[in-house]
């Protein structure tokens, strides 16, 4: 299977799915959407016991890709429906993903890049890599991620980091339990796949039986939040705070709200 925006390659058992936007910074795109999910699912029907995700360049996710957030502007109610359930449908499918996943964070991983860098069942990152929720920044709202992150970090840092905004750096997200290891950036792929040949050394069906029962655990409390959140992530773009935040963001200016 061919892919524009990203690479998918393999070594053994073990898959490397590599964001591939290095002049975008691995902006996600609806095309970079649409890639992931096809080889989210590819990785899934192999023979692959251990997948990596890592960014091609400097970032690994440095949000959503300006044009594309340019286009939401003109988007209908419907489409906007679409775009959150696409978004649901690509982070359930890495946070639910049968196989072990490790992400490789060798740059910054912003907002929806937060979001992929996070999900993953490990986190590695770089010293210099840099996190942040910063949807309320624009006018938008952070409701699919929100989920997530509740389960990761509870009520009180999670309300810090999406009321926030915030950017933070690898080790105040080490110290929330966000990711596993900081690994110096000439290092970093050889060390997730000694992670992952560590991994390989269990038993395959052991590894997606474990899986199965933490994801299970978790969907029933899932569907019911993602539902909502779902509903959340379409009006907000109805607002007009959205329409100002997006069009501060690309006139690098600072936004005036209105509370509407």
């Amino acid at each position: 299977m061919s892919y524009h925006t990203v690479q998918l390659a393999y070594e053994g058992r073990v898959a490397t799915l590599t964001l591939n936007r290095p002049e975008k910074r691995n902006a996600i795109s609806f095309e970079l959407i649409g890639d992931l999910v096809r080889a989210l699912d590819e990785v899934a029907k192999s023979d692959a016991i251990v997948l990596i995700v890592t960014g091609a360049g400097r970032a690994f996710c440095s949000g959503m890709d300006l044009d594309n957030l340019k286009g939401l502007l003109d988007r209908t109610p419907e489409q906007n429906l679409q775009d959150s359930q696409t978004m649901v449908q690509l982070f359930r499918s890495l946070y639910e993903f049968p196989k072990v996943t490790i992400a490789a964070v060798n740059g910054p991983a912003i907002a929806g890049g937060t979001g992929l860098a996070l999900l993953c069942d490990f986190t590695l990152a770089v010293p210099d890599a840099k996190f942040g929720y910063t949807e309320v920044r624009i006018g938008f709202v952070p409701a699919i991620v929100s989920t997530f992150l509740l389960r990761q970090v509870g009520e009180k840092q999670a309300r810090d980091l999406l009321l926030t905004g915030r950017i933070f750096g690898s080790e105040e997200a080490a110290r929330m339990g966000l990711i596993n290891e900081i690994v110096s950036a000439e290092t970093l792929m050889a060390r997730a796949r000694e992670l992952a040949a560590l991994l390989m050394e269990n038993s395959a069906s052991s590894l997606r039986a474990t899986k199965q029962l933490l994801t299970d655990h978790a969907r029933m409390e899932l569907d019911a939040h993602i539902e909502a959140a779902v509903r959340e992530n379409a009006a907000i773009r109805r607002t007009a705070d959205f329409r100002e935040g997006i069009a501060s963001f690309l006139e690098k200016r600072k936004p005036v709200w209105t509370g509407k």
